[in-house]
């Protein structure tokens, strides 16, 4: 991709911190992005308990309560911190939105202890949209950080010493995180600017570009380690010169999601996203809706399927790696797994699975139609493709996963409670891993989008 650069349009970037608290640290960073960017505008927004005054601060925190708070404004001093902290990231939250939507945002930056982390990673998680750039210097970026970061592109970067007071580890930290905002922001601003000459140059009548641009179909996959030969086989298909899909000028953009919990809500942000949304999903991996069931640590949870179906865009479904529940390190496994005798699987030193039973199996099952029937827009576009020879490696013929009877449960499960919903479900004899099973799944997917696209008449059901 060849950049523009563009010396008229200075950088914006945002910073948010608690002045009350972190004021000298904050103003370094900001003297330390302006080092680096010379011309960047920067709006400094004060999210902390008490009002502070300093000529460097754009918006101070009584503004940002007086404007954006939805209940009265009150004395925030009298307050416990918790509920300080869901107040300002309120605020914090309105205002992001509220300047991304009046100007352009080249880059989010903040600093913070473990409460300034939550408040603003909030803040960048719930007002932003994906690939603007967001990163955090805080305390507990080394630590469990899934509660910080959620489906999100937020960077967090540790700060080494605590944040309090200015000393040369602390000084360089900064520097380096203002550096590092810097670069990311350049780099969003030249995309954008790249795609908006292109977009222009596409508008002009009789321009070459306005008959060979054509929005390319973006098209979700999840996966797992124990369903990837067949998520290889899906995206080559769809990839190939050979597919409708694809032609020489317009190959589909494939975006696999790993099936961890987070893999799964990242998805369907995307789905549900205004302006870069999905067009189609193989939602072939949905062991989350497993964890979600049995209590393992990848759920992605009780609302997975819904955006897919809410948005009525093609889908084929399958249940890949339903068949295992994931846990952490043995250690951390509960212990009536164990004194149930349940099938315990070390994947690796960090992922322990427990197999799913018939009776979590018919859970699943009834999960999963229930989200179909409830949420389908357009049913004749969405397919179950049930692999009756096996979920994942693990599942398969011989595998130390295989279990026949439990399998059979959630396949009766699904193919019942969708049954009169208007969604097919077709069986397939295969693994899921299996060639021809892929290859199938692919095929499936590119009928209902040609159909989707034509709005032709319904598939009859199986």
């Amino acid at each position: 991709m060849a950049y523009i650069s563009d010396t008229t349009n200075p950088l914006s970037v945002v910073i948010l911190g608690t002045c009350d608290t972190k004021l000298l640290e904050l103003l370094h960073l900001r003297s330390r992005i302006l080092l680096h960017a010379e011309a960047s505008s920067i709006t400094l927004i004060d999210v902390g308990r008490s009002p502070t005054s300093d000529p460097a601060v754009s918006i101070p925190q009584g503004v940002l309560l007086a404007k954006y708070r939805s209940s009265p404004p009150s004395e925030l001093s009298t307050f416990p911190q918790s509920k300080v902290i869901r107040a300002m990231t309120e605020c914090a939250t309105a205002c992001l939105q509220d300047l991304y939507s009046t100007a352009p945002i080249h880059g989010v930056i903040a600093v913070g202890g473990s409460g300034g982390t939550s408040l603003t990673s909030a803040a960048m998680r719930c007002a932003l949209p994906f690939l603007i750039p967001k990163l955090i210097v805080s305390t507990v970026a080394s630590g469990s950080t899934a509660s910080l970061v959620g489906e999100t592109d937020i960077t967090l970067m540790y700060s080494i010493v605590d944040i309090a007071g200015s000393n040369s580890i602390l000084d360089s930290v900064l520097d380096n995180a203002a550096g590092a905002i810097v670069g990311m922001a350049r780099a969003y601003q030249k995309r954008q600017l790249v795609s908006k000459s292109t977009s222009t140059a596409a508008s002009i009548p009789g321009s070459p570009l306005k008959q060979k641009r054509k929005k390319r179909r973006r098209i979700g996959i999840t996966m797992f380690g124990v369903t990837t030969p067949c998520v290889d086989t899906i995206r080559h298909h769809l990839t190939s010169s050979s597919s409708p899909v694809s032609d020489e000028s317009n190959d589909p953009e494939v975006f696999t999601f790993h099936a961890t919990g987070h893999g799964g809500l990242a998805m369907e942000r995307l789905i549900s996203a205004a302006s870069s949304g999905l067009d189609a999903v193989i939602d072939l991996t949905t062991t989350e809706i497993a964890d979600e069931i049995v209590g393992g640590v990848m759920s992605a949870g009780p609302s997975r399927l819904e955006a897919a179906a809410k948005a009525g865009i093609p889908q084929v479904i399958s249940l890949g790696a339903c068949d295992v529940v994931n846990f952490g390190p043995r250690h951390t496994l509960p212990r009536r797994f164990s004194e149930e005798g349940r099938n315990i699987y070390e994947h690796n030193s960090s992922v322990t699975l427990v197999r799913t039973n018939e009776q979590e199996c018919k859970r699943i099952g009834e999960f999963v139609a229930g989200k179909l029937k409830a949420h389908c827009a357009r049913p004749e576009l969405v397919e179950v493709v049930i692999p009756e020879g096996g979920l994942s490696a693990l599942g398969k013929g011989g595998g130390v996963y295989e279990d026949r009877e439990a399998d059979a449960v959630l396949f009766t499960t699904v193919e019942e409670g969708l049954r009169g919903s208007g969604v097919r479900v077709v069986r397939d004899e295969r693994d899921i891993n299996d060639e021809g099973f892929a290859r199938a799944v692919a095929e499936r997917l590119i009928r209902l989008i040609e159909k989707g696209e034509s709005k032709g008449p319904e598939v009859k059901s199986d």
